[in-house]
C-alpha cells in the first residue's frame, strides 16, 4: 500500500501525515521508521490549556528525520467538529507549515471516499466506528483545511481509493 509514495516521502527531512482515521497515516509512518530511520511522533489530542503552536514548534525543532502521525492540521478539523473550536489559528497553522518546509519537509493529505474509510476502520476496529455522516464531515474538513496551504507550501495528496 502506498508503495509509490514511500520513496518520495523518504527524500524529505520532515513528513507531516494527516487525514481522517483509517487513511493510512500510522502505516506510512511505521514504514518510514522501519525502512528509513524516521522518528515517529504521534499527536493525539492534548489537554486544553496546552500552547499547541509552541508544542509543534518544539517537535519540528527535533533533530533528524521525523514523521508526524497526525499534526496541527488535525486540530483545525477535529477541534471545530468535536470541541466547538480550534485551539490553533490559521495563521499559526500556516507558520507551522512553513517551518516544515523550511526543514525540507512536506505535508501529506491522506484521504479517500467515506465508504472506503469506513470499510478500512471496520476491518481494523470492528463495529465501533463513526457513522458515514461523521466520516464525511471529517473528510470534508480536511479537504477544506488543506486548501489553506495551497500555493504556500507543498502538499501531496494520497487517496486510499487509488492505492492497492
Amino acid at each position: 500500500m502506498f508503495s509509490n509514495l514511500i520513496p518520495e516521502l523518504a527524500a524529505h527531512e520532515v513528513v507531516v501525515l494527516d487525514g481522517c482515521d483509517g487513511t493510512g497515516k500510522t502505516t506510512i509512518a511505521e514504514i518510514l521508521r522501519m525502512r528509513h530511520g524516521f522518528r515517529v511522533i504521534h499527536s493525539g489530542r492534548t489537554p486544553d490549556g496546552t500552547d499547541l503552536a509552541e508544542r509543534y514548534r518544539r517537535i519540528l525543532a527535533l533533530p533528524g528525520p521525523i514523521v508526524l502521525d497526525r499534526s496541527f492540521i488535525s486540530e483545525l478539523v477535529y477541534g471545530p467538529l468535536f470541541h466547538g473550536r480550534s485551539r490553533l489559528t490559521h495563521a499559526e497553522a500556516v507558520s507551522l507549515a512553513m517551518t516544515v518546509v523550511g526543514r525540507g519537509g512536506v505535508l501529506v493529505h491522506l484521504t479517500g471516499p467515506p465508504d472506503g474509510i469506513i470499510t478500512r476502520l471496520r476491518s481494523r476496529d470492528g463495529s465501533d466506528v463513526p457513522d458515514a455522516g461523521t466520516i464525511g464531515a471529517i473528510v470534508a474538513g480536511y479537504r477544506r483545511e488543506f486548501t489553506l496551504f495551497e500555493g504556500i507550501v507543498p502538499v501531496l495528496v494520497a487517496d486510499i481509493a487509488d492505492t492497492s
